[in-house]
């Protein structure tokens, strides 16, 4: 007998195949049939041409401290993800040192901005090895499967210590002995290695972080450690020297090149549309094609649309943040602090005052956030009321900077009386990267590359600036859906988010509606399918606030067969699990 029949389904089968209308059977954790059903059932549900789709498999989460303490994953939860992979852009909270905890924290709080009071509250640090870390997160259920991967700064922070933070050059008996903890990591079921070197990602100290400055006899040395192996994945961030000049560009790609050829496994990198630097994403592109037509296997990894921040009164991050006139008031509650900074004398001598410096030494703000205030008439043209229209593609007429010149005001004026409304809880969705000509086009060329993956969706992190793990559903409303062209066929944008992104970590048993895989799927009503507003809430530990996004649609979401969410909501299933690669 079945647990489950799904009755006239349009199944959308994560393989690329147009969907096609059919009744799936479940049982035991299993899809058993797919077809025309007449099974007897324990339950039966009317799909009623509803949307069966595969869970989604997301590759680039920061869950790792959060999966210590919140068991259902919010939000991926909420958008149709079925399994995750943590420890990516090499921070995260395993291998730990002992003694070097509160220096995790602040390496995880500066570069993920996730506050370091609700970690330290939240982390309960009860391991040394990765193994022993894998093995803590086992122990406690879950919604959703996971896998995690070796981050290189607490690896080097266990070998190296007080010279990791130093940024010294790793000895060869440095190498020696990270790659001798990644190993046995790898052997004891991680999925990977990730490393980050980034110049936005500062520790909560403002410094750079550990691994940033690894040479490449230090990877190389880490990519031996999967010598053998037949599983993991290496992720990789990197500015490529953005600033540096086409030699650097040059010399860093080649150091990349070098870890997936030491590793021999799949390598994916940061793929977006930076600025400045706008045509690196076609530079990356290019080399990217030649080393795979030599045999390497890389992948660029893709966001659904623009990278940037949300801007509020209540954020992390909005224009007026450096203003001595506004930090007289900042600590203010958020309602007050509207009405204050409405008072026409506090407003005038604000807009009257310029931005104090942000980033440096003591903060975790990367030097980007002072260029774009110093630009901020400019860069108002990316800058764009966020209303319950929540539109991510949205027009440059809509933009602050048309808003002031039909006022005849400045932008930053325009932004000040706009955030300062009400209560004080508007937003401003401003773009950063991806979207250089006012528009998601390139996000459109990325996506329908054949090296790309569905990922960049950051769930877990930069819980004051974003929301992005709404991705998934994004790109069924907007690409699917919503946009006025190049549009997404419905069984691309899914085979995206399931089977390919399955297929790259290597898990063969899920990512597809077939016969014999495990039951990890979405029904999903097209006509009711929606990204809600961002929601700044204080659920985190220690009453640590950020930014919740849910979705409107998804009827269920199971794993392994059971319903870990239904209408939104979590309920109180439990099969999610530490998924071991390499294991038998």
């Amino acid at each position: 007998m079945l647990d489950l029949l799904i009755r006239g389904a349009t199944v959308v089968d994560g393989s690329g195949a147009e969907p096609f209308s059919a009744d799936v059977g479940i049982q035991d954790g299993r899809i058993t049939e797919v077809g025309r059903i007449s099974s007897a059932t324990r339950e039966t549900l009317r799909a009623d041409g509803a949307w069966l789709t595969p869970g989604f498999v997301d590759i680039h989460t920061h869950y790792d401290g959060q999966a210590t303490w919140d068991q259902t994953f919010s939000p991926s939860i909420h958008h149709g993800v079925t399994t995750l992979l943590m420890g990516n852009c090499g921070v995260g909270f395993a291998p730990l040192r002992p003694g070097s905890e509160d220096r995790l924290i602040k390496l995880m709080e500066g570069v993920e901005d996730i506050p370091g009071v609700a970690l330290k509250e939240g982390v309960r640090f009860s391991w040394e090895s990765f193994s022993q870390y894998m093995d803590a997160l086992d122990a406690m259920p879950h919604s959703l499967d996971f896998l995690t991967m070796v981050p290189h700064d607490p690896l080097r922070m266990l070998v190296m210590g007080e010279r990791a933070e130093a940024r010294e050059a790793a000895t060869d008996v440095d190498v020696a002995a990270m790659r001798s903890h990644l190993r046995a990591a790898l052997q004891a079921g991680a999925a990977g290695f990730s490393t980050g070197r980034s110049d936005n990602h500062r520790t909560a100290e403002g410094h750079d972080t550990p691994a940033s400055i690894a040479s490449a006899a230090e990877l190389n040395g880490l990519g031996a450690a999967f010598a053998g192996l037949a599983h993991g994945v290496v992720q990789v961030v990197s500015d490529f020297d953005l600033m540096q000049g086409p030699q650097s560009f040059d010399a860093e790609f080649t150091l990349v090149e070098q870890l997936a050829q030491a590793s021999g496994r799949p390598l994916s990198m940061t793929w977006l549309q930076r600025d400045p630097g706008g045509e690196q994403y076609v530079q990356i592109q290019n080399r990217v094609e030649a080393a795979v037509a030599r045999g390497l296997p890389l992948y660029l990894q893709t966001a659904a649309r623009g990278i940037g921040v949300i801007n509020g009164l209540d954020a992390s991050f909005h224009p007026f943040m450096g203003f001595p006139g506004y930090k007289e008031v900042a600590a203010l509650p958020l309602a007050e602090r509207a009405r204050a900074l409405r008072e026409p004398a506090r407003k005038a001598r604000i807009l009257a005052e310029k931005s104090e410096r942000l980033a440096g030494d003591g903060t975790a703000i990367p030097p980007l956030v002072d260029l774009l205030l110093s630009r901020i008439e400019l860069i108002a043209g990316r800058m764009f009321p966020l209303d319950a229209r929540l539109d991510y593609e949205p027009d440059v007429m809509q933009s602050f900077l048309v808003r002031a010149k039909q006022r005849g005001t400045t932008a930053l004026e325009a932004m000040y009386d706009y955030l300062t409304e009400g209560d004080g809880a508007q937003l401003i969705y401003f773009p950063i990267f991806n979207y250089n000509q006012g528009s998601l086009d390139t996000v459109h060329q990325m996506l329908t590359h054949p090296r790309a993956l569905f990922g960049l969706g950051d769930a877990g992190a930069h819980v004051g600036t974003v929301c992005d793990a709404s991705f998934s559903t994004f790109m069924l409303t907007h690409w699917v859906q919503g946009r006025a062209k190049d549009r997404l066929p419905l069984a691309q944008a899914v085979e995206m988010m399931s089977s390919r992104n399955a297929r790259y970590l290597g898990l063969h048993d899920r990512g597809l509606i077939q016969a014999g895989l495990r039951a990890d799927i979405n029904l999903i009503d097209p006509s009711r399918l929606s990204v809600g507003m961002p929601q700044l809430v204080r659920d985190l530990p220690a009453g640590g606030k950020r930014f919740l996004q849910k979705a409107q649609g998804y009827i269920g979401t199971w794993v392994a067969g059971q319903c870990v969410a239904r209408e939104g909501e979590a309920t109180d299933a439990r099969p999610g699990r530490l998924v071991r690669m390499g294991q038998t």
